[in-house]
């Protein structure tokens, strides 16, 4: 029974870290990254 537990559970990991992977890969996201990113270098300079 634990290792059927386990299975389902390494599924939904892996499930759970694609869609992460897309949205952080969406032009959207990356677009904010970007500007977050810039604005802390233009505090730092």
């Amino acid at each position: 029974m634990s290792t059927a537990e386990y299975a389902v559970g390494t599924i939904a990991a892996a499930a759970f870290a694609g869609v992460l992977f897309k949205i952080v890969t969406s032009s959207q996201v990356k677009s904010l990254l970007l500007q977050i990113i810039e604005r802390a270098l233009n505090l730092a300079a």
